[in-house]
């Protein structure tokens, strides 16, 4: 998680040291050196559930917005170059209270992700080419339960959202089950309705983990969603109806 703020990259814009500081990384902006297809996936995967980045499709709101982080600098002249090389430096050495973890990218994809964000943060208009296809869009369905167990999986492409909008169930014990096949750490949870008391919680999973939770239900409308912090807030959320 990136920890820059917008004053910080005003900062960097205002000085002249910076542009020396980050020569070189213009290269990697314009896709010579840098593969930006590479760099959005590793970003929607492994940052886009802290970050909102609306190129990049991802709402996390644990990070700083990257849009925000750099539109004022950007319009003050700050090359994307220089962004480039900022956000390169903030993956390499986080901030000792920055809640990103070390080593999230390294090497070359480190690379490939600090030009993905220099080249889409604080644009308006959508990716193209390449860049639009990059990341499968998750597509959101009805669920129903069958022989009391529920299926509702998280985006394998780690976007914060789960692959059902809705789901129905009938009354009696229920098996939720959430398959999370990405990197980014999901749960799933049930309360009894929005803002209601949570009904049970199943464990925190990634890389092909399943998160279970067993409830006991009446008729009436349910909640699920995951607890994980800043993903419920950015749509990793939907209604269970049981009738």
């Amino acid at each position: 998680m990136f920890g820059l703020s917008r004053r910080a990259a005003a900062v960097a814009a205002s000085m002249a040291i910076a542009a020396a500081v980050f020569a070189g990384c213009g290269e990697n902006v314009k896709g010579d050196r840098a593969d930006l297809v590479h760099g959005k996936q590793l970003f929607v995967e492994r940052c886009g559930s802290c970050h909102t980045l609306s190129r990049a499709g991802t709402r996390g709101t644990v990070g700083p917005s990257l849009d925000d982080a750099f539109a004022q600098a950007i319009d003050d002249g700050l090359a994307r170059d220089t962004v480039a090389g900022v956000v390169h430096e903030q993956i390499l050495n986080p901030r000792i209270s920055s809640k990103m973890p070390a080593d999230l990218v390294t090497g070359q994809a480190a690379t490939d992700v600090a030009s993905y964000v220099a080249n889409a943060t604080a644009k308006g208009g959508e990716d193209t080419g390449a860049l639009a296809t990059a990341v499968r869009a998750a597509e959101q369905r009805a669920v129903t339960a069958e022989g009391g167990r529920l299926e509702i999986d998280a985006d394998p492409n780690g976007q914060l959202l789960y692959l059902a909008s809705r789901a129905t169930a009938m009354p009696g014990t229920l098996e939720i089950l959430s398959r999370n096949a990405s990197g980014t750490p999901h749960d799933i949870a049930l309360e009894a309705a929005a803002g209601g008391s949570q009904l049970g919680k199943g464990e925190t999973v990634s890389n092909g983990g399943v998160s279970r939770v067993s409830v006991s239900l009446r008729p009436g409308t349910y909640t699920f969603y995951c607890t994980v912090d800043g993903h419920r807030d950015a749509g990793m959320q939907g209604t269970l109806t049981v009738r």
